[in-house]
């Protein structure tokens, strides 16, 4: 059995079938994890969130920031910006059960025995893994239970921009859903820069990639979101690995084996406009 960690598909299904192919993958014998944004800018998103459907079992996925956008935009929350490919899954027959399913996904899985967590964006240096954990559980039992639409009302904002254990309410919600799915640069008490969204050298005065402060722990952290780190992480002080190689801007998509550490990479076949 194996074991495959994947960066962000958004939408380019016929690059995920091929590295599927090339990874000889077969869902009775290994295991998938998906970092999140299964949708949007690429021309499959309907494919593409139905596959990864069906391959539910075999599949450990983590929520992404466009994954979330889906669920807002289908209850009415927010609108679809020129560029999103969201339009054929909320026109879809079976929508309702694909964004039932999409809802009720996690925003962080862990290999305690490997020592590896995904999450979409990374964990603030500031969380253990186990805090995280916790932190993550409870945005999730907002986003999969009856208070989903009230959450949604109000997910989009970038503030509050550090986090804080007394954070309450909807700012409690949103500041750790920012934190899974969005945050690229930070500074040193962890507050969010949500402006930045290109590479290193982007950075504001002052912050820094999450992933170059220490933590206190050794685990290996997976995460996707970024494209323009194209699958590298320069200047880590920790063990991080970056999955997201921007397939749909006409990059790649990369699978990670989790056992072994090698890439096996996918080229994009097309580039979104």
């Amino acid at each position: 059995m194996a074991t495959y960690a994947i960066g962000d598909l958004q939408g380019c299904h016929a690059e995920f079938e091929a590295l599927l192919a090339r990874l000889d993958f077969s869902p009775s014998r290994d295991r998938l994890w998906l970092a999140g944004d299964l949708v949007n800018r690429g021309p499959g998103s309907l494919a593409c969130l139905r596959r990864c459907v069906e391959l539910d079992g075999a599949a450990s996925v983590v929520l992404g920031n466009h994954d979330l956008h889906l669920l807002a935009v289908a209850r009415g929350h927010g609108k679809l910006k020129r560029k999103d490919t969201l339009a054929a899954i909320l026109d879809a027959p079976d929508r309702d059960m694909m964004l039932d399913w999409l809802r009720r996904q996690p925003l962080l899985v862990a290999d305690d025995d490997r020592g590896q967590v995904m999450t979409h964006a990374g964990i603030l240096p500031q969380w253990s893994v186990a805090r995280a954990s916790e932190l993550a559980a409870e945005a999730e039992a907002v986003l999969g239970g009856p208070d989903a639409d009230d959450f949604f009302a109000v997910m989009y904002g970038n503030r509050p921009a550090l986090w804080e254990e007394t954070l309450t309410g909807e700012d409690r919600i949103r500041a750790i859903v920012n934190v899974f799915t969005r945050m690229r640069f930070i500074d040193a008490e962890g507050t969010l820069d949500f402006d930045a969204k290109e590479g290193l050298d982007s950075a504001p005065e002052g912050f820094a990639p999450w992933f170059t402060y220490p933590r206190a722990d050794s685990a290996t952290l997976l995460f996707g979101h970024w494209a323009a780190l194209e699958g590298r992480t320069p200047g880590a002080r920790i063990e991080a690995r970056a999955l997201d190689t921007g397939c749909v801007w006409g990059g790649s998509l990369t699978a990670l084996d989790l056992d072994s550490g090698e890439r096996i990479v996918e080229p994009a076949q097309a580039t979104a406009e």
